[in-house]
């Protein structure tokens, strides 16, 4: 085994890891210096904000770490936002945990915020006004936040996880390696598109199903997709990362035409030169279709659920018009998952009528899939036009899952029951 190289600290970053900023800080920086260590980085490298997914209650691990720097005087450092918690603050009745457990998950909220967080609670952050700019470093936790960070904003973030990203928002430092590096964000995979209708493309959903067949395609490797025009949307973008970022480890896709780092191919290619190649036609497509669904057409339809990742204004100026028109089946429900700044712009806008249309609930603050607030017995059947909720459901919820267009989701609400067919261009 190769020797570790030397680790390079500076003046602020001794001092933090000698203990003169406080227990907190001291703790974090050991953290980061160890991970540095493993990544064989040779010095550390200031972010500008950072994103934590370590809020979302998952046991008591995670509460004890949290509680143990708000109480050794832990501060963050650098602009912290929250990802998506274990309640809905707004609609506290919706979640159906266990009172010991709600109070747990209540604490961990309470723990970040006391460290200067700030209570965003969403898994989308690049949809708040302040945005990381191009080249920026940041500390972002959540799958599909990275991703977008990375392909849509040219931000710079690695996979930070749980412990990781309190530990960079309280240092303000992160190992110079990964995805920070110049050399490491380089597309050693292309993916050519090839024999889609171009009318696909103006579907989200379109974006979705290549996401998760990118995913399983490309694992973690950073991918540069071919053929997607130029017109496509951050909303499409995000579909496509999100999918991207459940069924493999996607934390970087280029799209050549589209995305920053990718105004042609050759600049957004690996510079040694390594990359394999594939295609992605209609049976790609059409397979992920089916890999998405677990259930069958025509079967009764407990509830529908949209907003995985949180809904974007853009994508609400969509759906309200065909919500406003559906008229909800008795005993099912239509979830609409967002950030709370979300649906303050839709209050202000006037709009809000619309989510209190019978049989439909709004969600703030956490995510249908993975706390436990559709009233379905398990087998029971969910309707979604998201891939990463399709994908991750069966095995958090136990329920069944059909994947379809935002227009079969509306329709099967109406109907109660899943009505879907595969659209045209899934056949070229």
């Amino acid at each position: 085994m190769r020797d570790a190289p030397e680790l390079v600290l500076d003046a602020e970053e001794r001092e933090m890891l000698a203990g003169a900023a406080g227990g907190a800080a001291h703790l974090a920086m050991e953290l980061i210096v160890e991970m540095a260590k493993v990544a064989r980085a040779t010095r550390l490298v200031p972010v500008r904000s950072a994103h934590i997914d370590g809020c979302l209650y998952h046991g008591s691990v995670g509460l004890d770490f949290a509680e143990r720097l708000a109480r050794e005087g832990g501060r963050v450092r650098v602009p912290t936002t929250l990802n998506v918690s274990s309640l809905d603050l707004l609609h506290p009745e919706l979640v159906r945990l266990e009172p010991t457990t709600r109070q747990y998950a209540r604490r961990l909220m309470a723990a970040y915020e006391a460290m200067g967080c700030r209570p965003t609670w969403t898994c989308a952050p690049y949809q708040l006004p302040e945005r990381p700019a191009f080249g920026e470093h940041v500390a972002w936790a959540e799958s599909n936040a990275i991703v977008f960070a990375n392909s849509v904003l040219g931000a710079r973030t690695e996979r930070y996880g749980d412990f990781i990203d309190i530990c960079a928002a309280l240092t303000g430092r992160v190992p110079f390696a990964g995805l920070h590096r110049n050399d490491e964000r380089g597309a050693r995979l292309i993916v050519r598109l090839m024999g889609v209708a171009p009318e696909a493309w103006v579907h989200d959903e379109a974006y979705a199903l290549l996401g998760h067949a990118l995913g399983r395609l490309a694992g973690d490797r950073v991918p540069a997709v071919v053929g997607l025009p130029t017109s496509t949307t951050e909303d499409q973008l995000k579909a496509l990362g999100a999918a991207a970022a459940s069924s493999g480890s996607v934390a970087l896709c280029h799209v050549v035409g589209v995305t920053p780092e990718a105004p042609t191919l050759e600049a957004c290619l690996a510079a040694d030169g390594s990359q394999a190649e594939l295609e992605i036609g209609p049976g790609l497509l059409r397979a992920a279709w089916q890999e998405l669904s677990n259930a069958v057409d025509g079967q009764p339809l407990a509830a529908v659920s949209l907003g995985t990742p949180h809904l974007s204004l853009a994508e609400w100026q969509r759906l309200q018009p065909l919500l406003e028109a559906t008229d909800i089946a008795p005993g099912l429900t239509l979830y609409v998952s967002t950030a709370r700044h979300v649906a303050a712009d839709i209050e202000a806008r006037g709009q809000a009528a619309t989510l209190h249309r019978p049989g439909v609930q709004l969600v703030v603050d956490t995510c249908t899939y993975i706390t436990p607030i559709i009233t379905a017995p398990p087998g029971a059947t969910v309707m979604t036009n998201s891939a990463k909720w399709a994908w991750y459901t069966p095995a958090n919820l136990g329920l069944r899952v059909a994947f379809g267009t935002l227009e079969d989701c509306l329709r099967s609400a109406a109907h109660g029951r899943v009505l879907r067919r595969p659209p045209a261009w899934l056949d070229g």
